[in-house]
């Protein structure tokens, strides 16, 4: 291989390969003269700064060498002494590089086919660099592709500018490409890899459904129609939300089409994949009815705190409620983002009843009733010792049976029965080593005491070193389940921002924070500009 050889050639190669991959002819060029320089210093050292030049117009190429202006040599091959520099170029300096140009010459086998090689790497890096940069901002983009080779299940795509994966678990099951077909997937990822694929789509994503909707119903293409969330159990089972922002358009009216023909389009595309369409709907509880769907619901009793919905459906829509192993209440609750408890009203009916009688014994034990009576305050919808303790004695006299002496006596009970706990809590709490000041901290019960010495929170630095988490508790997602973590004060009927609160007012009676940290942040008031003259 000379570097005299046909300038046209080189030229009309990095033309075609800059045409075959669809980079840049100078990012080409510039591989070419890396291989060149690789090639070179085989010939004159690896130590040489050999530059190859390849003019963009003539094709001619160019070889030069840098040696650096030193005023003693040690090294020929890479410095010239400053005397010689001089003589090239009067200004040269210490320190300054002086190019020499090399005569032509001709490269061996074995040099040449490193050459090769260096431009193949080079040229493939810039081919995934363009890849990356042209499908980076793509992500979220539905595309179609040709497949071009199936590997250990997953299938490698060619996109005519690039080449995407679709592994066999972004599969549908029971699906299967070969090579030649034809394959509409999402782009759910893009990222830099040193090999294979950088390229990543899914057909089981459920912004796959969303994106296929919107390329089906022009409402949606509009923004008349919005999807505001999807569940999927790909292949088998969906549910997609859609809301209208016209009041005149129906927005699952919209979605199904004349006859269901937008839906079946989409259902045809990912092979039969049943699909619910509801309407979404701000208010949570309705929202989840809709998602229900075709169960008919009776009842709901929201847990906002736990983000959890207890749900109360007639008998025999039970098993219709819940779906085969549990698909449709787990489609509910993803598409909600609640976790969902199901109940029959018979099952709701028996648990009121246990309830019932458990605050019947409740009152019994601790006031030394008779159950008539603990019947009576269950029945009138006191839940704790503490409501009947503190609450006007004229709505205890009220009640049918009841007059005042009764309620001034249930009451003085009450109070009694709350001091002996108290007492006993106290005493449970000196003996877990709970400091007494821990007590001044606003919020906090002596039953919470206990709860915090038998979690090592015997401190007002303990408390104040908690997170909201360690006394809330916290629910976490994993495989779409939601796993309550408990706090330390789980069970107290406490919310988080009271938790938030007595933290804070430990550290401010820690000393870590001052009262100025506790005020609300001031909006500085905005100057009114001058009206014009």
């Amino acid at each position: 291989m000379a570097v005299s050889a046909n300038r046209l050639e080189i030229l009309q190669i990095a033309d075609a390969v800059a045409r075959e991959k669809s980079i840049d002819r100078s990012i080409v060029i510039a591989s070419m003269e890396d291989a060149l320089q690789k090639a070179a210093r085989s010939r004159y050292g690896q130590e040489t700064e050999v530059r190859a030049e390849i003019n963009p117009k003539s094709g001619e190429v160019r070889f030069s060498r840098l040696l650096l202006v030193v005023d003693q040599i040690e090294n020929d091959a890479t410095q010239i002494s400053l005397e010689d520099a001089r003589k090239r170029n009067p200004a040269a300096q210490a320190g300054d590089w002086i190019s020499e140009t090399l005569p032509p010459f001709d490269f061996g086998r074995i040099a040449a086919q490193s050459a090769k090689q260096v431009i193949v790497q080079k040229v493939r890096e810039a081919e995934r660099d363009r890849q990356y940069q042209e499908y980076k901002d793509r992500i979220g983009d539905i595309v179609n592709g040709i497949v071009k080779r199936v590997e250990y299940g997953n299938v490698i795509v060619d996109l005519g500018r690039g080449e995407a994966i679709v592994r066999r678990d972004e599969m549908l099951p029971r699906e299967v490409f070969r090579n030649g077909d034809r394959i509409r997937a999402y782009i759910y990822d893009v990222r830099r890899e040193a090999r294979g694929p950088q390229i990543f789509l899914s057909r089981t994503h459920p912004q796959f459904m969303a994106k296929l909707f919107a390329q089906e119903v022009p409402e949606i293409y509009d923004g008349i129609v919005e999807v505001k969330a999807v569940a999927r159990d790909p292949g088998s089972r969906a549910k997609i939300a859609v809301i209208s922002r016209d009041s005149s358009v129906d927005p699952v009216g919209a979605c199904v089409g004349m006859r269901g023909s937008r839906v079946q389009a989409v259902v045809n595309e990912l092979q039969g994949e049943k699909i619910d369409i509801i309407p979404w709907s701000h208010d949570i509880a309705t929202f989840v009815v809709n998602a229900l769907a075709p169960a008919e619901v009776a009842k709901v009793v929201l847990d906002e705190e736990r983000e959890r919905i207890e749900v109360v459906v007639p008998d025999q829509q039970l098993s219709l409620a819940i779906g085969r192993r549990g698909q449709n209440v787990r489609l509910a609750s993803q598409l909600t983002g609640w976790d969902i408890d199901i109940l029959t009203e018979q099952e709701e009916s028996e648990r009121r009843q246990a309830e019932f009688e458990k605050r019947t014994n409740m009152f019994m034990e601790a006031l030394n009733l008779d159950e008539v009576v603990g019947q009576l305050l269950a029945s009138e919808g006191f839940t704790t010792v503490e409501e009947l303790a503190y609450v006007d004695q004229k709505e205890i006299a009220s009640i049918e049976g009841f007059d005042a002496e009764t309620a001034e006596e249930l009451q003085s009970r009450a109070r009694e029965y709350l001091a002996q706990i108290e007492a006993e809590y106290d005493a449970r709490r000196v003996e877990l080593g709970v400091a007494d000041e821990v007590k001044e901290v606003p919020g906090v019960t002596t039953r919470m005491l206990v709860a915090f010495g038998e979690n090592e929170v015997k401190t007002v630095e303990d408390l104040a070193g908690c997170a909201t988490d360690d006394l809330a508790g916290w629910t976490e997602r994993k495989d779409g389940e939601a796993v309550r973590k408990p706090g330390i004060l789980d069970g107290f009927e406490i919310s988080r921002d009271e938790c938030e609160a007595m933290i804070m007012q430990a550290r401010l009676k820690a000393g870590w924070i001052t009262e100025a940290d506790l005020a609300p942040p001031v909006a500085e008031p905005v100057e009114a500009e001058a009206a014009p003259q």
